[in-house]
């Protein structure tokens, strides 16, 4: 360590001569909130100084804008349907360095393992993955998970040197009403100084205090800039979203100001492989928030040392002495198109190409988290007491849902039948971690399909199989697609299956690259939007994905039954 030291003071006072020097750079710095043209020396994977320096390669910027590397500070990885390592391919040339990732969807489904798997795949990559322990696995008591992470699994958890602390408290009402379970799992961080991230969103008021007094520090769920105003001031971080179900961060950037700015950072929480290989990652971020007007250096503190700060990361999210060199090169501040990409000093992409390969990465019981009783078509029929039903009503680009009353057709038998002039379709979510039997039935309005069925191993938070469509005949035909591959996303029509993106990795990822997920998806996306007619204000999987959230306003479908979240509670269908 004394070695190291020395020679960084050496190099930096110009008396050794730097691995490399940067020349001819407009060096976008955070902290003064300026800019700096001229050239900076890196050496051994950190910036040496800024100036004139000698280095043993000299590499000609060309006047190009050298920016932080950039920083995702809420992340599922899993959403992307590919392992770290192909992740991490996807993401670095668009100028990402640093991601705080939260495995808690793998971890729904394989606890502990899932999550250790995770941090595996994270390893001797070229991209900073942190980790935020799961703080709500199960995410509630209203569903059934694959597994549970108890105070004692976290605490263990932590010991890990990539992980910062506590992931979304999902579950405010346990910690608000003090549970000794919740208590248990937020002194597993205090105890460590580490970090509790936030999932509030209908919190206000005394109990927002509450949330904030317990140690949260951080929101990604705000949709308003009232919610955005009120965790600022009660000292939070406000994780403005952009993702591919839920894009909060137009309606939020009208918030940002030269006062709280810097408490705000960008994430992007679940970002399917069409967004990221068409839209990008946090430079997507940044392009959209100097569009809506924010002052361009102000963007690039927002997507780089404002996560770094809040994250308790001292040697990342800035070009400065003594910070890693991390950094992205981009043609202007405006449209943030990368050129390349410099992790600890070492180009890593180029030209919207990674420069390196994915690791060799097995992963062991790949396909057996599926695990279904027997059930058959008729299980799927949804017995009604009236004509009147509580209906699930689907808002675009949101993960919100309304509870509406809707008239609907029955059977002679009371039975809920589908009728082509009315957008109502069933939803089933179907317990596939323990096979319990466990069906849970509801009603949704404006996915508007038509003709088949869409069933998915990926249904947040506890990720049972949910299956959504017109008759029960085409429902079941995809279960039982989902049950045979060992999991993923499927189509159905006419009791065939029209095409199905395996995800044999818990039900959530491939061992497949980016690329050819994309594909396959891509595909699927056709299929569903022309020959079944699902909505195409929707993101026809990701969507379906949320609806067994018990979390997000106002009504959900478990393998449970269906679920009120306003009130916390379980209701009736039939009204």
């Amino acid at each position: 360590m004394k070695d190291l030291l020395r020679r960084r003071i050496l190099t930096a006072s110009g008396k050794k001569k730097a691995d490399v020097v940067f020349k001819n750079a407009k060096i976008v710095d955070v902290f003064s909130h300026k800019i700096i043209e001229g050239s900076f020396a890196v050496d051994n994977g950190r910036v040496a100084g800024i100036g004139a320096y000698e280095g043993v390669l000299e590499v000609d910027l060309d006047g190009r804008y050298v920016i932080p590397g950039l920083i995702d500070s809420h992340v599922h990885i899993e959403s992307s349907h590919v392992l770290p390592g192909n992740y991490a391919r996807a993401v670095i040339p668009h100028g990402t360095t640093t991601v705080i990732a939260d495995p808690h969807e793998i971890a729904n489904v394989l606890g502990e393992e899932g999550v250790r798997l995770m941090i595996d795949a994270s390893k001797g990559i070229p991209l900073n993955v942190f980790f935020m322990i799961p703080s709500c696995v199960p995410a509630t008591s209203f569903e059934n998970s694959g597994a549970k992470l108890t105070a004692g699994i976290i605490d263990s958890l932590m010991e890990e040197d990539t992980v910062l602390g506590l992931g979304e408290v999902m579950d405010f009402p346990a910690l608000l009403a003090a549970e000794p379970a919740m208590l248990d799992k937020l002194h597993t961080a205090l105890k460590r100084h580490k970090l509790i991230d936030g999932h509030g969103p209908m919190l206000v008021g005394r109990n927002l205090n509450a949330y904030a007094a317990a140690g949260v520090r951080t929101d990604h769920e705000c949709s308003t800039v009232d919610e955005m105003d009120e965790r600022l001031k009660n000292g939070m971080y406000v994780l403005l979203r952009e993702g591919s179900a839920a894009r909060n961060l137009e309606a939020l950037l009208g918030g940002v100001t030269p006062e709280n700015s810097r408490r705000c950072a960008f994430c992007t929480d679940d970002r399917q492989p069409e967004d990221l290989l068409e839209l990008g990652h946090i430079d997507n971020h940044l392009r959209i928030a100097v569009r809506r007007g924010i002052d361009p250096i102000t963007a690039v503190q927002m997507a780089t040392i404002n996560s770094a700060e809040c994250y308790r990361l001292e040697d990342i999210g800035a070009i400065a002495p003594g910070y890693y060199a991390d950094f992205a090169v981009v043609e202007d501040l405006k449209n943030f198109n990368v050129v390349s990409t410099y992790y600890r000093g070492k180009q890593v992409a180029a030209e919207g190409k990674a420069l390196f390969s994915q690791k060799s990465f097995v992963v062991e019981n790949s396909g057996k988290s599926v695990h279904v009783k027997d059930f058959t078509a008729d299980d799927l029929k949804l017995k009604l007491t009236s004509d009147i039903a509580r209906v699930m009503r689907l808002r675009s680009r949101s993960l919100f849902t309304e509870m509406v009353q809707r008239k609907v057709h029955q059977d002679e038998e009371g039975f809920f039948q589908y009728h082509r002039e009315l957008d109502i379709c069933k939803l089933a979510v179907i317990e596939r971690h323990h096979a319990t039997g466990n069906i849970g039935l509801g009603l949704v309005e404006n996915y508007k399909l038509g003709g088949g069925a869409v069933a998915s191993t990926i249904a947040h938070d506890s990720h049972n199989i949910i299956v959504i469509g017109d008759n029960d005949e085409d429902m079941y035909a995809a279960a039982q697609e989902l049950i045979r591959v060992g999991g993923g996303i499927t189509l159905c029509s006419e009791n065939r299956i029209l095409k199905t993106l395996k995800l044999p990795i818990a039900g959530l990822m491939s061992d497949r690259s980016l690329e050819e997920v994309y594909e396959s998806l891509r595909e699927m996306h056709e299929i569903a939007f022309e020959k079944l007619h699902i909505n195409r204000d929707l993101d026809p999987f990701m969507t379906l994905s949320f609806l067994a959230l018990p979390v997000i306003p106002e009504i959900k479908l478990t393998d449970m039954g269906l679920f009120d979240v306003t009130k916390f509670a379980f209701t009736d269908i039939s009204v």
